[in-house]
């Protein structure tokens, strides 16, 4: 049995709590053992039945990674407009991805084939191989922040255009898109849309329930 020391556990936590969603990164490369450390970490995460349904897309040519910035260049865009003023322009000011600076780009998919028909613990609830997928994506984050490595998650992309360039097979998802970099200003101490004032985190106590659900707890 795997036992933690005092301070191994400090450290699980320590890692948690300063995560962050890094979009700025500096050019100096991410050598080949840390990234197959990350790589090996996102594969270790837990998955329905066992099914591992994840495949790892590791792009590091210019060429595609400005394919993929095009197109998040133009889901931007299109998200832009769905806000009013002064909204719309402090959107306009946030930076929401990395895929050009960044030296090293993952796309992490889902195929919900991948031992079908009979994936055990799937048969009533069908996306349990997508949220399987994200914890992957959890460990992967995790372990690098343990490296010292930057990871952002790009969500402003049309799925389908990502299959498209990266050659990714019709019922195969793409689940997220991540940037891999150190990053160029350093760790921040909170989140990046908190530190802009683009929202507060909440307290939990307002978020967890005892036995059943109690509603909204803001008008208490």
């Amino acid at each position: 049995m795997v036992s933690f020391t005092d301070a191994e556990r400090e450290a699980v936590y320590k890692t948690i709590y300063a995560r962050r969603d890094i979009r700025r990164f500096r050019a100096d490369p991410i050598p080949e053992d840390t990234l197959e450390r990350l790589i090996r970490a996102a594969h270790h995460a837990p998955s329905v039945g066992f099914s591992q349904p994840w495949d790892l897309i590791v792009v590091r040519d210019d060429e595609t990674k400005a394919a993929i910035a095009e197109i998040a260049d133009r889901a931007v865009a299109a998200a832009r407009e769905g806000y009013q003023e002064p909204t719309k322009s402090e959107f306009a000011d946030l930076k929401l991805e990395g895929i050009r600076e960044s030296p090293i780009n993952v796309c992490v998919t889902c195929d919900p084939t991948r031992g079908a028909p009979h994936v055990l613990g799937r048969s009533s609830m069908q996306r349990m191989d997508v949220y399987s997928t994200c914890l992957a994506v959890q460990n992967l984050w995790l372990a690098a922040r343990a490296e010292g490595v930057g990871v952002g998650w790009v969500s402003v992309l049309y799925p389908s255009e990502v299959r498209e360039v990266l050659g990714i097979p019709p019922h195969v998802k793409p689940v997220a898109h991540l940037c891999l970099g150190y990053p160029e200003d350093g760790f921040p101490d909170e989140p990046v849309l908190q530190r802009e004032g683009w929202r507060e985190r909440l307290a939990v106590e307002e978020l967890v329930h005892e036995g059943r659900w109690e509603g909204e707890r803001s008008g208490d």
